[in-house]
This record gives C-alpha cells, structure tokens and sequence, in this order.
C-alpha cells in the first residue's frame, strides 16, 4: 500500500494553500505556452491550475476558486474575450482579476476593457513581467467598492 499521494477534494475557501502565495488559474489553448506559464508562477511559489479554453475556464472557475486568471484571446469553442465577459456576468466571479496574455492588438485592448479586463500582457513576454502582473493583480484583489465597480484597474483602463 505504500504511500498515497491523492488527498479527499474539499472545495478551496481558503486563499492560502499550504504555502502557496496564491492561485492563479490558466488559460490558453497552446499546452508549451500553458506550461511555460505555470512554471514561472510555481517558481515563484504560486499554485496553478490549467485550462486549454474559455469553455474549461468556465468547467473549472467555480472549483479551483482562483485569485487571478490569465486568458489568451484566441482559443477554440470559446475565445478569451467571450469568458471574461462571461466571468463578469458571473457573480461569484466578477471580482476575480483577470488578465488577457495575448498579441494584445488594439482590437484585443478595446474588447478587453470592454469585456471588464483588468490588465493585458503581450506576447512574447518576459517571465519576471509575467510574475509582476500576477503580483499587482493578487495584490489588488478586494472586494468591489460601495459603488459595485471593481477598483481602480478597469475604472483607469475605461476612463483612459
């Protein structure tokens, strides 16, 4: 019998996991660029958690509870852009940070900001700009504001 290395699933209320600094759910249908992206953030003493689409973004959301969620924009069944605006349209994840890892074109940054994006980082990236991202946007996680908008990110992004 040996060791075991499965644990019972509970769900995930708690933001701190075993030592972690933070869950950051992934999302982008090419699997080395998924990978690259969760090393750097498990380097960094983050937890992560994958997704190959907006529509396994939104099958896992609910379970891993993330602190902050990455998305590429062009993905197959449903694209980056279609789940923020699905995560925002969510109650219980409207107020996750969430940030396009994409080419980031103009068009990409208006639907963005137009969809509740909190921040864009453009590809290719580097992996310390990656890490400071995820940093900014866990840091700034907290409750929405009296007036329900979500803090400074997207107000700033939208006021321009």
């Amino acid at each position: 019998m040996g060791k075991t290395r499965t644990q019972p699933l509970h769900p995930a209320y708690s933001r701190s996991v075993s030592g972690a600094c933070g869950r950051v759910l992934v999302v982008d249908d090419n699997k080395v660029i998924r990978q690259l992206i969760r090393v750097n953030l498990e380097l960094e003493g983050f937890e992560v958690m994958t997704a190959a689409d907006g529509v396994e973004c939104l099958d896992l959301v609910h379970r891993v509870r993330p602190d902050v969620i990455t998305l590429d924009v062009v993905m197959p069944r449903m694209d980056g852009l279609q789940t923020a605006t699905r995560l925002r349209s969510d109650p219980r994840t409207r107020h996750v940070p969430v940030a396009i890892v994409s080419a980031c074109t103009p068009y990409e940054v208006d639907s963005g900001v137009a969809a509740g994006v909190d921040a864009f980082l453009a590809k290719p990236f580097e992996p310390s700009e990656l890490v400071r991202l995820v940093r900014q946007l866990m840091d700034r996680e907290a409750p929405p504001s009296l007036d329900g908008r979500h803090g400074a990110g997207r107000a700033e992004s939208a006021a321009g």
